[in-house]
């Protein structure tokens, strides 16, 4: 119990500072955290020349008091509210017959009141009315620090990782125990620990800096702007936007939590074993060539099917002689709406040629099994290939998956022959659909890859963009792990085409590499006519090809710079050597 308890933690705070909290900060640090500073006076403006009373005084200190503890009622709220309505709030609806995103709508319209009632005084009195038996009537505005709490737990969508998804199927699943309520309430904590500490940071700017002390009328009015903000952009999915430019700089955090022998065992996530999905284990995650793992297993327990001829049940067997792909997502997962851009530009690609994709909806949170929602979501995201609605995730458990999204890539055999996990990979798995496509269909013709050809480069084509930060990362060839900080490289003697690699000490960054010593230089195979390198900094870069050195000056912010300018495209070698005090970004090619 304590392992579970540990993990939930960890899951949790990875969770609590990666991008998904983006969308509740300025909420959190307005009104958990600046509201929450006390106060000098009951009214929070100048205090008067005249000595107040005893009374006056005794509610100045429980003003003080109530003020002091709001940050941490809004968490408390939070912790209490995504607790309850991940685990038991699809059952509690299914069983009173109620719409699965009924919930988030109420705590949206909360949030929208408890808005209004803090930039409208008289809209205040209005909400306070019915509590007015109540000692403290002041419920819903400056006061209810646990009512904000609880409509932002509901509407509260964390990125998904193993924890979260071993939560979620327990919820889905009706499979409750006291294990699944301490993991649930360690990763509610752990999410929401990050979120404490910037409210309780607000609080702190709030009492320190006399601005905010002598407004306090105006930053009640920016923190209801701010939830109304919130409660609007949340229905429109705006914060999903802006999740998306943001990169995961949690992704290398998360990765090593889920790949973690120790952490698989503890959680159970492979599911139930049955003669259909016993052999998946025999697939690596996202391996580089094809295996076999057994028959698929079959898509089953579907409660509705959508994007196909009369949103008929679609049938794995019927698809014999087919390539599949079957992708496990969620419309408002943030990992799966980086995912699909990928798979709807291979659909579109290669359909003609034998290509189908299967789109399993398995959801996280009870308002993701309003199909309605879920079709809104695949509209947005371009999807027009088959969707199940998975909302018992009985095909989820039959293929014993654990990630949002995961990739399950069957030949026209029906054979499993490579499974991915999670973000990334493209370039590989778009590699083998070519090649199940051609074993399917020897004579087949091919269009250009889109992710590029790990075999080489295609006649006419260029080396693909490449990224050197570890979140982005594509092309490594190197055999040292690529993950974030301080490491020594080498780079490898049979580099392969259109890859770089490492040589000496590099820090890694989400974004850029930075070398951490003498001597660290980038080893870059390509297909291009020019070649550009995107860095900061201040310095000269030595760039060597054919044994000869061109040296390139490197000045200020992030820019391109042109290290290769030939008259026709041509396969070479570069190596870049690269000084401290200089940030290497990427590769672009022409």
């Amino acid at each position: 119990m304590l392992q579970l308890a540990l993990i939930g933690l960890l899951g949790g705070l990875i969770t609590g500072i990666s991008p998904c909290i983006l969308p509740v900060l300025p909420v959190i640090f307005l009104s958990g955290g600046v509201q929450g500073a006390r106060k000098v006076t009951g009214s929070g403006s100048v205090a008067t020349e005249t000595r107040p009373t005893a009374v006056e005084l005794k509610a100045q200190a429980r003003q003080r008091s109530q003020a002091g503890w709001r940050p941490y009622l809004v968490i408390l709220g939070l912790v209490i509210s995504f607790s309850t309505f991940t685990l038991v709030g699809s059952f509690l609806l299914s069983l009173v017959n109620l719409p699965q995103d009924l919930l988030r709508w109420i705590g949206l319209v909360v949030l929208v009141l408890i808005g209004l009632g803090l930039i409208f005084d008289r809209f205040q009195h209005i909400l306070e009315k019915p509590f007015s038996w109540i000692p403290q009537r002041k419920v819903g505005t400056e006061n209810g620090g646990l009512v904000l709490g609880l409509a932002l737990g509901v509407v509260y969508v964390p990125c998904a990782g193993p924890v979260l998804a071993a939560i979620a199927v327990a919820g889905a699943t009706g499979q409750v125990g006291a294990e699944t309520i301490v993991l649930t309430l360690t990763f509610a904590v752990g999410a929401a620990l990050p979120l404490l500490v910037f409210a309780l940071a607000g609080r702190r700017v709030a009492e320190r800096v006399k601005a905010f002390r002598k407004n306090q009328r105006k930053i009640r009015i920016a923190g209801g702007v701010m939830m109304i903000a919130l409660a609007i952009g949340l229905v429109f999915n705006l914060p999903q936007l802006l999740q998306k430019l943001v990169p995961d700089y949690t992704s290398t955090l998360q990765e090593q939590v889920q790949d973690n022998e120790s952490v698989k065992k503890a959680l159970d996530l492979g599911g139930l074993v049955n003669d259909q999905n016993r052999d998946l284990d025999k697939c690596s995650n996202g391996g580089t060539e094809l295996e076999s793992c057994g028959t698929a297993p079959d898509i089953k327990g579907i409660q509705e099917w959508f994007n196909t001829p009369g949103n008929q049940a679609v049938n794995l067997k019927d698809l014999k002689g087919k390539v599949v792909l079957v992708d496990f997502w969620a419309y408002s997962c943030i990992n799966c709406q980086r995912s699909v851009p990928h798979l709807t530009a291979w659909y579109s690609k290669y359909k003609e040629s034998g290509l189908e994709i299967i789109g399993v909806h398995s959801p996280e949170y009870a308002f993701e099994k309003e199909t309605r929602n879920v079709m809104s979501g695949a509209q947005g995201l371009g999807i027009s290939y088959p969707v199940a609605i998975d909302n018992n995730l009985s095909t989820w458990t039959n293929y014993r998956n654990r990630y949002w999204p995961a990739h399950y890539l069957i030949d026209s055999e029906g054979t499993v022959r490579h499974i991915k996990f999670g973000e990334g990979g493209y370039q590989t798995t778009e590699k083998l659909i070519r090649e199940l496509l051609q074993q399917a269909n020897p004579s087949v013709t091919l269009p250009a890859p889109i992710e590029a050809s790990d075999d080489g480069p295609v006649a006419g084509a260029t080396t693909p963009e490449t990224y050197l930060g570890t979140t982005k990362k594509v092309n490594y060839a190197g055999t040292q792990p690529y993950k974030a900080g301080a490491g020594e490289y080498t780079a490898p003697a049979d580099q392969a085409a259109d890859s770089f690699a490492l040589a000496g000490g590099w820090d890694l960054g989400t974004q850029s590499i930075t070398p951490a010593g003498a001597g660290s230089s980038i080893a870059l195979n390509y297909h291009a006519k020019q070649v550009y390198i995107v860095v900061s900094g201040e310095g000269m870069i030595d760039v060597v090809r054919d044994g000869k050195t061109t040296s390139v000056p490197v000045s200020g912010t992030p820019t391109l710079y042109k290290i290769v300018d030939d008259t026709d495209i041509r396969e070479g070698k570069l190596e870049v050597r690269i000084p401290e005090g200089i940030q290497a970004y990427s590769f672009t090619f022409g």
